[in-house]
């Protein structure tokens, strides 16, 4: 896999970017939980969590946060960083349900399902809504196709919405692009964020 091969070569741009963008991410997360003020934050999934970065902002915004990464690589470094309220695991995106996770309030993906191919991307979908609490949101970070598509991969509105048949979408709009760098600048990075219908 393409993304495995990526960790074993140390080039994970993916890693640059979340910490340029760290404060706009932040901003996100943030208004994600003010959202729930009048009740428990309750179980967070961070779906290819990488190196737990994101995990990590989460669990000290008060979440009850596993991260989960195919990666074996990604999910040690993660666990070494020794978070409190951090569970990492390596698990398949595609395959939510045979995982034995349980049920999430909230899921964060910062760039896995637009990595994925058509199948991948409708067991993403499936499994994500199988561990849904009712009401629960999901917030998507995902780059758009390209003349690059097989450097950057990318998905485009219509198939980040059709993949979350049961959801409803409450949000899209343009992502921070510093920091990205050629080519992944021509991919409009966009926020999509949804509900459980």
């Amino acid at each position: 896999m393409k993304y495995a091969l990526m960790y074993r070569l140390g080039l994970t741009p993916w890693e640059h970017y979340a910490e340029v963008a760290q404060a706009s991410i932040a901003e996100k997360l943030t208004r994600e939980s003010a959202d729930r003020s009048n009740r428990p934050l309750g179980r967070a999934l961070d779906v290819g969590c990488g190196r737990g970065v994101h995990s990590a902002a989460l669990a000290r915004m008060g979440w009850d946060v596993v991260g989960i990464d195919m990666v074996p690589r990604a999910v040690e470094a993660a666990n070494r960083t020794g978070l409190q309220g951090v569970r990492f695991e390596v698990a398949d995106a595609t395959k939510l349900p045979q995982a034995g996770l349980g049920h999430f309030d909230f899921f964060l993906d910062v760039g896995c399902y637009q990595s994925l191919d058509a199948i991948g991307r409708g067991g993403m979908g499936e499994g994500v809504t199988a561990l849904a609490n009712p009401g629960a949101t999901l917030l998507m970070l995902a780059l758009g196709p390209t003349s690059f598509h097989r450097l950057t991969e990318g998905v485009t509105h219509d198939q980040v919405v059709s993949g979350f048949p049961n959801w409803r979408l409450l949000s899209s709009e343009p992502a921070d692009s510093r920091g990205l760098g050629w080519p992944l600048k021509r991919s409009h990075p966009t926020w999509y964020r949804f509900q459980l219908s």
